[in-house]
């Protein structure tokens, strides 16, 4: 009976957090929707993956409020939010930081790191695939190990730690792709499309005044780390978990593809699996549930996987998209 008890206190406990959490969350996303216009999908995709624990790629064209956005969440969430805009000549120390030589007053000579802009809580990485290959993998180590490394000499990196990316489509002439080991890093790639009419005519009267509204702080750094451990305790349903593993593996070349194995060149490993478990308790938590459903997983399941699978030449060739094999295979689920 004790040990029941014990269960009994501690779901108790969950839930009570979860509800909290969950309404301090939902004024976070209020307050960003009072700056960031007719981009609801995108700015929740992007709590989703900060309460995840993970880093996103946002693409769109110039113009769309990425950057603004990165700002905005910075500011609401009480997060160090910096920001490094990434050329061909950017380098690693750029990024990370570098040593330099001191000397005393009495002539003692020492290295002192100096620490660079990685060393944020929320780090937008704008137009990341314009810098070299060699400056890419310094983010590479920052974002999956949460430390760097300089001189032989490791260094933290503050907690939580978030990496917001920016492409844009359009432009693709002196950029450098980036490789498939760093796109898996990403918990999600967010299209962020043009507004509605409607929301790009508030724009226009919010943001062209004499004054212009700004972001306020709705959570702290300590509610958000609370959020954070929060999500990884969420319970998932049997069914949920099946969802998750057949679409993951349904979109590897296989015989789990189905008709769809021709046309998969690719697909995602078991990270993929991962951020989409992870992503699913996160939404749920967003929205004030408890546990995440099967629905989670079809909504979630495009922005989570569609940077971590490639189509063969003959489906390219056939006017076939990534989004498009996707949806075939979501529609085995829901």
């Amino acid at each position: 009976m004790a040990g029941a008890d014990s269960v009994e206190k501690l779901e108790d406990v969950i839930v009570r957090s979860a509800e909290q959490v969950a309404g301090q969350m939902h004024a976070a996303k209020e307050a960003i929707s009072t700056v960031i216009f007719g981009q609801d999908r995108v700015v929740e995709n992007t709590l989703v993956t900060i309460l995840s624990g993970g880093h996103a790629l946002l693409i769109g064209v110039p113009g769309l409020a990425k950057t603004k956005l990165v700002e905005t969440l910075g500011t609401t969430l009480g997060l160090d939010a910096k920001r490094i805009q990434f050329t061909p000549d950017l380098m690693p120390s750029d990024i990370l930081g570098a040593e330099v030589l001191d000397e005393s007053v009495a002539g003692k000579r020492s290295f002192r790191f100096i620490s660079g802009p990685v060393f944020a809580q929320l780090l937008m990485a704008d137009e990341i695939n314009r810098a070299s290959p060699r400056t890419q993998s310094a983010l590479l180590q920052a974002m999956q190990e949460q430390h760097i490394t300089v001189a032989g000499a490791r260094h933290d990196l503050p907690k939580p730690f978030h990496v917001l990316a920016t492409q844009n489509p359009l432009e693709q002439e002196g950029t450098y792709p980036l490789p498939e080991a760093q796109l898996d890093r990403f918990l999600m790639e967010i299209d962020v499309d043009y507004p509605d009419r409607d929301a790009e005519r508030r724009i226009l009267f919010e943001t062209t005044g004499a004054e212009e509204t700004t972001a306020k702080a709705a959570v702290n750094i300590e509610t958000l780390l609370t959020a954070q451990r929060l999500v990884r305790r969420l319970p998932v349903g049997d069914s949920v978990v099946e969802a998750i593993l057949t679409l993951v593996r349904s979109a590897r070349p296989g015989p789990d593809a189905g008709d769809a194995s021709k046309l998969i060149a690719w697909g995602p490993g078991p990270r993929a699996s991962q951020s989409l478990m992870l992503a699913v308790r996160a939404r749920a938590l967003l929205d004030g549930r408890l546990a995440p459903s099967i629905d989670d997983v079809l909504d979630l399941a495009e922005p989570i996987l569609k940077h971590r699978m490639a189509l063969t030449f003959s489906a390219r060739a056939e006017g076939r998209t990534v989004a498009d094999v996707i949806g075939q295979l979501k529609s085995r689920i829901g």
